[in-house]
Formats: C-alpha cells, sequence, structure tokens
C-alpha cells in the first residue's frame, strides 16, 4: 500500500476543511453555527461483480467530518473525511483442487465527501446524501499460501492477478443520521459508480477461454458513532 498518497490526502482534506469552516459568520439575524465530529464504527465490504463469486467482509472505520449547521434552511451541509480498512473473499480453488474455499482479501480506503443532511426531524433526525471520492489500496492477500489459488469460473487466473485493482473511484453516498446534543449515530450505504475492476482489463491476465470484460462496483455498508463538538 503506498501510505505516502494516503498521508498526502489526508493532510489536502484536513486543510481543506480548516480553511472552509474555521470562521463562525453570520447570516441574517439568524448565525451559522460551525461544527466538528469525530467518528468510529464498523463496515461491511463488498464489489458486486458477475466475474467473481465474493463474500461481504467486516472492516472498521475512522473519519472526521467540519460542518455548517445553518438553522434556517431544510438542509445541513458538511465534508468528510474517513479512513478505513475492509476485508472482502473472492471464491477460489487450490491448483489440482475442484473444491472452492474464500480468498480473504484487504482493501485500505481514503474518502472525502460533500454531504448535504436533509432535516427529517430538524437536527435530530437528517436524510445525509453526497459525491464522495476515494482512493484505494489494491488488494491485498492476507494469506500468502493463497496467491495461487485458481478464482472460481477461470481456468488459470490467480488470485494475485486480481490485486491490481484501480485505485481512484467516484462514490455516491446516502444515509441516515440521529442524536442529540454531542452524539449522534449514523448508517451510511456507499455505492460506487466507477468500475472498481476496470484497471484489470488494461493488464495482460491469463484469463483462458473466460474472455468477459471486468466490471465490478463498491457497495460498502458503514454504522458508526459520531461525537461532535
Amino acid at each position: 500500500m503506498k501510505k505516502t498518497q494516503f498521508i498526502l490526502l489526508v493532510a489536502f482534506a484536513i486543510g481543506f476543511v480548516t480553511l472552509g469552516f474555521a470562521q463562525k459568520r453570520p447570516h441574517g439575524v439568524v448565525p451559522i453555527r460551525n461544527g466538528f465530529g469525530i467518528e468510529g464504527g464498523i463496515t461491511q465490504f463488498d464489489i458486486i461483480t458477475d466475474n467473481f463469486v465474493t463474500e461481504k467482509g467486516d472492516g472498521w472505520l475512522f473519519g472526521a467530518s467540519a460542518t455548517v449547521d445553518i438553522p434556517h434552511k431544510w438542509y445541513n451541509m458538511s465534508y468528510i473525511i474517513q479512513l478505513s480498512e475492509n476485508t472482502i473473499g473472492v471464491s477460489a480453488r487450490a491448483p489440482l483442487l475442484s473444491t472452492n474455499e474464500f480468498v480473504d482479501y484487504k482493501i485500505f480506503t481514503a474518502q472525502i465527501a460533500l454531504k448535504a443532511h436533509v432535516k427529517i426531524i430538524k437536527s435530530f433526525l437528517t436524510l445525509d446524501i453526497g459525491p464522495m471520492l476515494q482512493y484505494n489500496s489494491e488488494l491485498e492477500i492476507k494469506d500468502d499460501k493463497q496467491k495461487a489459488y485458481i478464482i472460481s469460473n477461470y481456468d488459470s487466473l490467480q488470485a494475485e492477478d486480481i490485486a491490481k485493482i484501480s485505485q481512484i473511484n467516484f462514490n455516491g453516498t446516502a444515509g441516515l443520521s440521529a442524536g442529540y446534543s454531542h452524539f449522534r449515530l449514523k448508517a451510511q450505504y456507499i455505492y460506487g459508480f466507477t468500475n472498481m475492476l476496470n484497471k484489470l482489463n488494461k493488464n495482460d491476465l491469463n484469463v483462458g477461454s473466460n474472455n468477459k470484460k471486468f466490471k465490478g462496483n463498491q457497495s460498502m455498508m458503514v454504522f458508526t458513532l459520531m461525537i461532535t463538538f
């Protein structure tokens, strides 16, 4: 994983958020209130694809947000940065064997999102929607002994061959958040609009008789607790 790129992305996001929300600015007689929050929780990750047989995997997420609370509007706005580690299983078989099992992969993501928080019950319950830019690592096999496993639906495509997926992706996110005072519970669904497996089409992979183009979209559920300041 290219940790330097993650660090640069985090630094850029924090700087961008700080510049955008460092000062309180009045708006007419009703002040706009700025806030900051941190959140952490669990994830469930998958790639929706016809190329592989996948199994959803669990993970964790940590995030920070800067929010503009606009009392006289039907929505609030926020910038969010999220870092997470996720897992996913892909069905494969050991060489010379016919029994399939799931090869577990790890994937790291860094996400920046701009969200609108539609007020369902004032600010106590909101519908959260918005676009998201994501940088993710390549797929990392957790057990090196499984690198030579043959991916299901293929004659010779190995588990290590599908690791180099696309690392810049564009997502959409939607969810609900509920809370009072400084605590909020959040649930969000993240869907990848871009083809996460597109980079595999550019590699010279040994796919045998299965020449179907690689195509897959990220699917990610996130459940977190947020503390706001």
